[in-house]
């Protein structure tokens, strides 16, 4: 069933634990990303960016969740990630989505609480919930050609940030990065803690692939309830792609040998973050007939 970003976190604020939310494209990663989360009992959040939505992309991802969202007994997020194109929310919106996440971190903070304020007043009205970012989370970009330095996010802006925005989460910079981590990071904890304090609204982590176990179990324990996940998942991905490749001896392979490993990573990946945040077991449900997971270790090194 389809769910808003404030409904889906309210819960794991309280009980501390953090849903997983996976940037996918289309059928092998959703299906394979929902019928995991059910056969665990998880809440689960699906997201799209904006460059992998070019076309009729954010048709087919809406169109897709929004179907077979009825068929899953579990609370699912149609969440639009990391834009800052006010069209794009507005498109967003008229599809279906039950989320959107508005990027101003690179803008002055008078900028950023314009730019988010007026994609809470788009979206608001239609029972859709808007994620912002306060400070910047850098990494590298989808095309791993420049990388951007982090601004970690000052405490004492989140409650004036959150006040004059009226958003339903805030994304904040601890130390992690997007994409493949070039070192491992050292999350700043103890800010955390100052962050969460002062804000009205669940915290989010981007830049998830990769982040240490311990340190992510410290996060979830000082406010984080949503955490970002991609590169982790294309690296799954391409992984049972190699595997496919090097098993093929037909020319004309049916789909399931050639989805099949792809698929089969998606859903390690998925079933090992749900474990590790803690989410298993806390949405109803697991529909008689889905796939189990599988258990195979499919990495987090990146």
């Amino acid at each position: 069933m389809l769910t808003t970003l404030e409904q889906i976190l309210a819960p794991a604020r309280a009980q501390r634990y953090a849903v997983p939310a996976f940037d996918c494209v289309e059928d092998v990663m959703v299906r394979a990303i929902l019928e995991t989360a059910e056969s665990l009992r998880s809440p689960v959040i699906l997201m799209g960016l904006p460059s992998d939505l070019e076309g009729n992309g954010m048709a087919y991802l809406a169109g897709l969740a929004g179907a077979v969202a009825t068929r899953h007994a579990i609370p699912i997020t149609l969440h639009l990630d990391h834009t800052n194109d006010l069209d794009c929310v507005r498109a967003a919106i008229d599809l279906g989505f039950t989320s959107v996440m508005v990027d101003g971190s690179c803008l002055p903070f008078a900028q950023n609480v314009a730019l988010t304020r007026a994609a809470v007043e788009l979206a608001h009205p239609h029972g859709v919930s808007v994620e912002g970012e306060l400070g910047h989370v850098g990494g590298m970009d989808l095309e791993a050609r420049a990388c951007a330095e982090s601004v970690l996010t000052e405490p004492a802006e989140v409650r004036r940030f959150v006040e004059e925005t009226e958003v339903d989460a805030l994304a904040v910079s601890i130390g992690t990065a997007h994409g493949v981590y070039r070192s491992l990071p050292n999350l700043a904890i103890g800010r955390l803690a100052e962050l969460e304090a002062a804000s009205p609204v669940p915290l989010v982590l981007h830049g998830g692939s990769g982040t240490p176990e311990a340190q992510l179990r410290a996060a979830i324990a000082h406010g984080i309830c949503k955490v970002n996940y991609y590169a982790d998942c294309r690296i799954a991905m391409a992984r049972g792609l190699r595997q496919t490749a090097q098993a093929l001896t037909r020319e004309d392979p049916l789909p399931r040998e050639l989805f099949g490993e792809i698929r089969q990573g998606v859903c390690g990946f998925v079933a090992d973050r749900i474990r590790a945040l803690g989410s298993e077991g806390k949405a109803g449900g697991g529909g008689a007939g889905r796939m189990p997971a599988p258990q195979g270790d499919v990495g987090g090194a990146a």
